[in-house]
């Protein structure tokens, strides 16, 4: 017997950012009706989850929301610049306004599992049942901190860069910052200007150029089609998907973030990876001078990358001299006391998990990360968007979210068309 009492939608879209909502409206374009549960407020990891002084780390015409692209739907006039947080958020919500989603927010889905004819999708509101669902949660549920953090002495203040919004949260001296993603190198920045005494655990994140031959790079690779190439056809796609994101600034019109010059011209100690800890004494890989070999290996592959396609199209562009360290590790520290070397504080920027406990689907591997083609997984009626090379270098930011959300939502119309529909 059909069960009356419980609602029933097409499609429950799990997520109110940017990628659920778009999902949302280009359903709505096929005349496909959706219901968007946000646990949060929408675009809350923008709104709420990022720091004061934070912007953008690729240019405004990258946001390329379905029919919403920066300068050529929403009005910017600054499409070479990069938005700050509010800036952001004040794009998103016009979006929002634009799109006008059935969304559900502050509501927590609790259970998404399998029935005889589609999901039962259980919330903190009620249960709904749906044809179709699509995992728009992205991958930053739950902050990492390693377990050797809780040997570190109750004496050293610690935070993750989820908490963080300005320097005046930490207290008076030194601070170690453990990361070198775009978070991380961004933070330490932060610390330099106000003065503040810096420490950094240096990871083995790669780097790239801002400007080269008087453009940005993202421009250059842009046009070169290096965003176009998918996941399916990337020359070594187990790097691809784990290798961290390469870090550069957006600040005072965009920047590159080389570490061995904050070393010499702004002070800070530079270490390698973060090992281990016990009171107030951390231990550290000597793997310092490797990190930061490799992080300019990426950073001159991006400048020969962009010298090959320039040459290859005949461009004219100014030259640029090659690249020279500026400055060498003359030893590996592998340890360090805190106390000693006058560091109050920890700030954590080592990244995320996702956590999908709430899934009953046999759609994931044992690492417990979604198995799945451009987003669509073996089960039927069961998706995922907004996650990173989900289909392109593009798929978990702006520039790629319109052809992901826009394939996804071709991808559920079919799997919704009666059996013999044309």
């Amino acid at each position: 017997m059909k069960d009356t009492q419980t609602p029933h939608i097409p499609v429950v879209i799990v997520g109110g950012g940017q990628a659920g909502l778009s999902t949302a409206w280009c359903l709505k374009q096929k005349g496909i009706d959706s219901i968007v549960f946000e646990r949060h407020q929408k675009f809350h990891s923008w709104r709420l989850n990022r720091w004061d002084s934070f912007c953008l780390v690729t240019p405004n015409w990258q946001c390329r929301l379905p029919d919403f692209h920066y300068d050529r739907d929403y009005g910017g006039t600054d499409p070479d610049g990069f938005m700050l947080k509010d800036e952001i958020t004040d794009y998103l919500d016009a979006f929002a306004d634009k799109t006008a989603p059935d969304l559900r927010e502050n509501v927590t889905v609790t259970r998404v599992a399998p029935v005889a004819q589609g999901f039962v999708v259980e919330t903190s509101i009620g249960t709904w049942t749906c044809d179709q669902v699509v995992i728009a949660t992205g991958g930053y549920d739950t902050p990492i901190e390693p377990a050797y953090a809780q040997n570190l002495s109750p004496e050293i203040f610690q935070m993750h860069s989820v908490d963080y919004r300005n320097v005046e949260q930490f207290p008076a001296g030194g601070v170690l910052i453990v990361g070198t993603g775009q978070s991380g190198v961004q933070l330490m920045e932060d610390f330099t200007r106000a003065g503040r005494e810096v420490h950094l655990a240096v990871g083995p994140s790669p780097r790239s150029p801002r400007k080269y031959r008087g453009r940005d790079a993202t421009d250059w690779l842009y046009d070169a089609g290096h965003y176009d190439i998918t996941i399916a056809t990337h020359p070594d796609p187990v790097k691809a998907l784990t290798q961290t994101n390469h870090y550069m600034s957006g600040r005072d019109g965009g920047k590159e973030i080389d570490l061995r010059r904050f070393h010499v011209e702004q002070g800070v100690e530079l270490y390698g990876s973060l090992a281990d800890m016990d009171g107030t004494t951390v231990s550290f890989l000597p793997d310092l001078a490797k990190n930061l070999d490799d992080a300019d290996k990426s950073y001159v592959g991006i400048r020969t990358q962009i010298d090959a396609y320039i040459a290859r199209e005949g461009i004219d562009a100014p030259q640029e001299p090659p690249f020279a360290k500026l400055w060498e590790p003359a030893e590996e520290r592998t340890r360090l006391d805190l106390a000693e070397a006058g560091i109050t504080s920890i700030l954590w920027a080592i990244g995320f998990r996702p956590d999908y406990r709430w899934i009953e689907a046999d759609v994931f591997d044992a690492r417990g990360k979604p198995v799945f083609d451009r987003g669509v997984t073996a089960q039927k009626g069961l998706h995922f968007i907004g996650l990173g090379w989900l289909n392109t270098w593009g798929s978990g930011r702006f520039l790629g979210i319109e052809e992901d959300s826009r394939h996804l939502a071709e991808q559920i119309a079919a799997q919704l068309a009666p059996v013999g529909a044309p």
